[in-house]
């Protein structure tokens, strides 16, 4: 079963940039579908990236479409959440999370494995 662990959390001021990493162990990263998603206190969870299982197709939450970025490096068995112009309603728990479906889905319920989170604070 594979196990993943984020990093680069931090606090971060308004129109400032962080890169968030997933390392996976006990699976590969490129046979799963790969998906971010975060959460503010007291709101759900919501879908922020995702990319799609073999390939690169990635998809986008409107909220963060042309600011952030997903990508996948398979020789480090790692995915990453490149996060530009960041906004303090960017502030949550961001975690990652890999899909045992061979689609891509923006619904959390659709992914098995996750992480512990890491904490992004956005300070304006």
């Amino acid at each position: 079963q594979v196990q993943l662990v984020e990093s680069g959390g931090g606090l971060v001021q308004a129109g400032g940039s962080l890169r968030l990493s997933c390392a996976a162990s006990g699976g590969t990263v490129t046979n799963y579908v790969m998906g971010w998603f975060r959460q503010a206190p007291g709101k759900e969870r919501e879908f922020v990236a995702v990319i799609s299982r073999f390939g690169s197709t990635t998809n986008y939450a409107e909220s963060v479409k042309g600011r952030f970025t997903m990508s996948r490096d398979g020789a480090k068995n790692t995915v990453y959440l490149q996060m530009n112009s960041l906004k303090p309603e960017d502030t949550a728990v961001y975690y990652c999370a890999a899909s045992d479906f061979p689609r891509s889905s923006i619904r959390a319920v659709m992914y098995q494995h996750w992480g512990q989170g890491t904490q992004v604070t956005v300070s304006s």
